[in-house]
């Protein structure tokens, strides 16, 4: 994904997936213990251009652990993991936070990530610990994709936003719908699969076919799809945004009303919630890691509830760690997505390339 221009927009993209916050550190705070024999002092986090955290978190880490974290962004999810794969067992740092559900396979089976009980995981809802047995990687964040709506257009037009899967190709709702492509953007994936789910790994081709009957347009990745095409997006570029629906998250409608100046007593924008796809962050050791000791204090903090509770407001995400307390931001304006699609990770495993490929040549060419 690229990153959005203006201050303002820049926060937003960054919210929803876009582009991030600046590193926290630089090559000169690390003491290489491999040269110098002492033990570093610096901690690396390799994420993706999305990862945002407040510095006064990151300066309670360091007071805790004695560790300064440096921030090295490698791309968006799926670029920052094949660059982790390609340099396996001689890693650019220490951790790596950023894979999801939808990639997490790949990642282990590359034999990417050292295991690693997190202190606290006994506190994590059981549902996000896929796996379990081995602790290779750590859930820290949940967030839901879903379709999108702009409350105006629906309005103004007085039809009824949609709700489910089945509403998208109904004719009232023809030409209104882009979403990004599957093959290159973690959203578009996660509809995907949501479509799978929906309508099991025999049917889910017959939906894709009416949905491209219907108008459905697709871009590259989230960027383009919501500031450009997506018409109630308050950082788009309003003149050629004409798509009312777009694949994006439920906590969107949090950050139109968080950036939006003054900010609205209601949210502009709307969530499909019959629409969902559950996607889990995880955060893990890596293989050959210089600092594994800080690389375990890191992994224990970014499930403590500090860490936890400063997520929301950063990264638009929701916690994993039980009794952490979503800001009156996302009570207030966020969506409650009581029974999201999931799929299972083995089943993602076995299938996401030949899906993704059936899904391209479907709809793209």
């Amino acid at each position: 994904m690229n990153t959005i221009k203006k201050a303002t927009v820049t926060a937003l993209a960054a919210a929803l997936g876009v582009t991030a916050l600046a590193a926290c550190g630089t090559d000169g705070d690390t003491e290489d213990a491999g040269s110098s024999g002492k033990p570093s002092k610096t901690v690396t986090l390799v994420t993706h251009d999305s990862f945002a955290v407040s510095d006064a978190v990151l300066a309670d880490f360091t007071k805790q652990s004695g560790y300064k974290v440096k921030i090295l962004k490698s791309g968006d999810a799926g670029t920052a993991l094949n660059k982790e794969i390609l340099t396996k067992g001689s890693p650019q740092g220490d951790v790596f936070f950023g894979v999801d559900n939808t990639l997490l396979s790949r990642a282990l089976d590359k034999g990417l990530f050292t295991g690693y009980r997190a202190k606290g995981l006994d506190q994590v809802s059981a549902e996000v610990q896929l796996d379990k047995g081995e602790h290779r990687v750590t859930p820290v964040d949940t967030g839901d994709i879903c379709v999108n709506y702009d409350k105006k257009y629906f309005a103004d037009k007085k039809l009824a936003p949609p709700v489910t899967f089945d509403d998208l190709v109904k004719p009232e709702y023809k030409n209104l719908l882009v979403v990004e492509n599957a093959a290159t953007s973690s959203p578009g994936l996660g509809f995907l699969l949501g479509t799978v789910a929906q309508y099991g790994e025999d049917q889910w081709t017959g939906y894709w076919k009416k949905l491209k009957a219907n108008g459905v347009k697709v871009v590259d990745g989230w960027d383009q799809a919501y500031n450009e095409e997506f018409s109630g997006s308050a950082g788009g570029k309003k003149a050629k945004a004409d798509r009312p629906l777009v694949v994006s998250y439920a906590s969107s409608p949090p950050v139109e009303v968080l950036y939006s100046k003054p900010q609205p007593t209601t949210a502009p924008t709307g969530v499909a919630t019959g629409t969902c796809f559950r996607q889990i962050e995880f955060a893990g050791l890596l293989n050959g890691a210089k600092n594994e000791a800080g690389g375990k204090a890191l992994l224990d903090f970014m499930v403590s509830k500090t860490f936890q509770e400063d997520m929301p407001l950063n990264m638009f995400v929701n916690p994993v760690l039980k009794g952490a307390k979503l800001p009156e931001l996302f009570t207030t304006f966020g969506e409650v997505i009581d029974a999201p699609k999931t799929v299972a990770p083995d089943t993602i495993a076995k299938n996401r390339e030949q899906w993704i490929q059936t899904w391209s040549s479907l709809v793209v060419k």
